[in-house]
């Protein structure tokens, strides 16, 4: 048994499930050790996430938000009951997610974890000159820097990009979003008689150019009425610059991207405070330079300061930033923004928090706690999941990764497929029995990836050169063409800086990545993928009616729900409740669009197929080969009609290589396309990333799983830390010379790796 630990046998209370039938779950009912480690195993699609957050956690914090007051629950997102039978012995949840931590520009790494907060009153108190409260130090409040108002940045307006100057007004000269002809922000300007609408715009003279653009706030008659002016820039400025550019979307956001330059800002050097909160220092450093140091670094800083009046302050912040070090995160500073953050990043940056928490006999729960970690890693990322348990709390998490099933007291196993072949309960018990089980996860617990025997040769390269994005320390290196190349090295070492800050511009370049797929709950794999259009055009024909019937998006659509399948009730002080239109049943269309039918199925009845059988019933043409390649990328358990918004980081990514496979791409870059997988299903994805390599594309990944590590042609190993400590290239060349020569972090891994199978 692992060190640490524990019998799930002791009688410290069970909780207990009975009938879970949330999303694929077929009604099960088990038994959940408390205050003991429980890794959640299965392939994708298996039930884990409906069983852990859609059951456990989503009944858990429902029944918290019902003893707040109406007022109060009002102010909070609705929770339906999750559909089982029972659930008993629950304690409060603490999810601790991989969903980004946001767009917004203010928040950092230092106020995510207050580490900030920390630093501000220690600042306070003892730097000299002595400048006032804490919020003299905060970048949000009193602080911050005039100029940019605490952002750090200014933005300005590329004004060739307002409009056409080879038309005149009344041709539609300006390309800004919401200023189309005879719109009534372009009759303030035609009608203002400072320029003349029919007048192409290079031919205005200097003087009604001025007028035009940059005109400030003034008062013109228009017929009987007087009405505001502001030149187009004034006015774009005002309502473009003030919003957040993350929060846009479709042509607007299209438009700022192009339209809007952004840099720091020359008035605080981007540290976003004022002249007043730079200038008072601690040990020779303002508070500006503190947070911008690497974390391992500030953390050292803090160890200086000893002074008394301080001191429980100061032991406070070095606990915040020890375990920042201490989970994978040292590389980071405290100003980084949180948007920025990888979803890996931003679950540890939330852990910080609970790991100083006074609270016990919490269940926390954890989505795949291990991404983006390299296998060195992860036994920190273990032994604070074993803290967390030992505090007296019950952990409970998804994890795919046998190093951290490895170290359960218990484990729970679904399956034994995905979608409607999964949701059953495949085993529950200690790791020795799921080892002994004739499960798919005990069968592959001890699987590992053979090494190739003949690397397959390059076909060029792709030259990197002088690369110095973040931590990178003027790297140099020859991407090999033509075979399956693994770009490795701890977190932080300098991966994604590398590749995507040198490949991804390129035109020969295409990137799969896990970001966001912009799209509503009404966008879902037959959307996305094009696949709703020849199931249109099928249902089309065989019934003799048009194809825009068939999309719930159109005239097909139920008109009490439009086509999303849910009613919203508003319910006065409280929130409101998502429930399944009545009209339509939750299937989205008309009567009469059910009432057509393709060989004996509906349109609903289709988009409620798993791609697998989707891809038995179309088995020809265009419809056949998108099915195939969602097949082919790990997805056939994906329903057709799932909303987007549904799907994890790692089957976004799937999902866009699925399309991208149609487009035969010189080199395709994937960051981490392991994320989700099952061990069972890594082979099929080394299956065919070999495929595309075979069919005359290079492959670059960045990677972690030492399974695709040992499968790879070629590996560039970064390191050999992270941070400053990183940047640069550590070991180049096929897995077998990194195994018998290599002396890096990922060689010794890798080594080890490989004696398990004698490979």
């Amino acid at each position: 048994m692992p060190t640490g630990q524990r019998s799930a046998a002791d009688s410290h209370g069970m909780i207990e499930v009975r009938g879970a039938r949330e999303n694929n779950l077929t009604g099960i009912s088990l038994k959940i050790p408390k205050r003991r480690l429980t890794v959640f195993t299965g392939v994708s699609g298996s039930g884990k996430s409906s069983l852990v957050f859609g059951t456990i956690a989503a009944e858990s914090q429902r029944l918290i938000n019902e003893t707040y007051t109406a007022f109060l629950q009002s102010l909070m997102p609705s929770l339906g009951r999750p559909d089982v039978d029972a659930l008993r012995n629950l304690s409060a949840a603490i999810v601790v997610d991989q969903e980004r931590m946001g767009a917004n520009s203010r928040s950092t790494v230092g106020t995510a974890t207050d580490a900030q907060t920390m630093l501000r009153i220690i600042f306070s108190r003892i730097a000299t000159p002595h400048i006032g409260t804490s919020s003299a130090f905060s970048f949000n409040a009193e602080g911050m820097c005039p100029e940019c108002e605490g952002i750090g940045r200014v933005s300005d307006l590329d004004v060739h990009e307002l409009v056409d100057p080879d038309r005149s007004l009344n041709e539609g000269a300006i390309t800004v979003p919401g200023f189309t002809v005879d719109s009534w922000y372009w009759q303030i300007l035609a009608g203002s008689g400072f320029v003349d609408p029919d007048v192409k715009l290079r031919d205005f003279t200097s003087q009604q150019w001025a007028d035009f653009l940059h005109k400030p706030t003034t008062k013109v008659k228009q017929g009987n009425s007087n009405i505001t002016y502001e030149g187009l820039a004034v006015k774009v400025r005002r309502i473009f610059l003030s919003k957040d550019r993350d929060s846009m979307q479709g042509s607007m956001k299209a438009f700022v991207d192009r339209a809007v330059t952004t840099t720091g800002c020359a008035a605080c050097g981007g540290t976003r405070l004022n002249e007043a909160a730079r200038s008072a220092t601690v040990e020779g450093l303002n508070i500006a330079e503190c947070a911008a140091m690497q974390i391992s670094d500030l953390a050292e800083f803090a160890r200086k300061i000893e002074v008394e009046s301080v001191g429980p302050l100061v032991e406070t912040l070095r606990d915040t930033l020890d375990s920042l070090v201490e989970i994978g995160l040292g590389y980071l500073s405290l100003n980084r923004e949180s948007g920025t953050l990888s979803g890996g990043e931003a679950q540890r940056v939330k852990m910080v928090r609970h790991l100083g928490s006074s609270l016990t006999d919490v269940t926390y729960v954890f989505d795949e706690p291990t991404v983006g970690l390299h296998p060195h890693d992860i036994q920190r990322m273990n032994d604070l999941l074993l803290r967390l348990r030992d505090k007296g709390n019950t952990v409970l998490v998804v994890e795919h990764k046998p190093e951290v099933i490895e170290i359960a007291d218990h484990v729970v196993d679904l399956g034994p497929g995905a979608g409607p072949a999964g949701g059953e309960l495949c085993f529950s018990g200690d790791v020795p029995g799921l080892r002994r089980s004739d499960t798919l996860t005990g069968r592959y617990l001890d699987h590992r990836a053979r090494l190739r025997g003949r690397s397959r040769p390059a076909r060029g390269q792709l030259p990197i050169t002088g690369a110095t994005k973040h931590n990178l320390q003027n790297v140099s290196v020859d991407v090999p063409l033509g075979v399956l190349t693994v770009v490795t090295g701890v977190a932080g070492s300098g991966k994604s800086s590398l590749i995507h800050g040198s490949l991804s511009n390129r035109d020969d370049v295409l990137v799969v990545d896990q970001s966001a797929i912009r799209g509503s709950r009404r966008s879902n794999p037959a959307t996305y993928t094009g696949l709703l259009d020849p199931i249109r055009t099928a249902f089309a024909k065989a019934n003799g009616v048009k194809p825009g019937l068939f999309s719930a998006n159109s005239e097909g659509a139920c008109s009490n729900c439009k086509g999303i399948g849910l009613v919203y009730t508003d319910l006065a002080m409280m929130a409101g409740v998502p429930s399944v239109c009545e009209e339509c049943e939750g299937r989205r269309f008309t009567p009469e669009v059910l009432g057509y039918t393709l060989r004996g199925k509906n349109i609903s009845d289709v988009l409620g197929m798993p791609v697998t059988e989707a891809r038995d019933f179309f088995t020809t043409g265009q419809a056949k080969a998108i099915l195939d390649r969602l097949v082919d990328v790990g997805m056939g358990y994906l329903g057709l009609g799932q909303p987007l918004t549904t799907l994890s980081g790692g089957e976004r990514q799937r999902l866009k290589l699925a399309i991208h496979m149609a487009a035969k791409a010189a080199t395709y870059v994937l960051d981490e396309p392991t994320t989700g997988l099952h061990l069972a299903d890594v082979d099929q994805l080394l299956a065919l990333l070999d495929r595309l390599v075979d069919d005359g594309n290079s492959v670059v990944v960045i990677e972690h799983h030492q399974a695709v590590m040992a499968h790879a042609d070629w590996i560039i190993d970064l390191g050999p830390g992270a941070g400053h400590d990183g940047g640069r290239i550590v070991f180049e060349g096929t897995p077998a010379d990194l195994v018998e020569r290599g002396d890096t972090l990922t060689a010794q891994h890798l080594r080890s790796y490989v004696r398990r199978t004698g490979g």
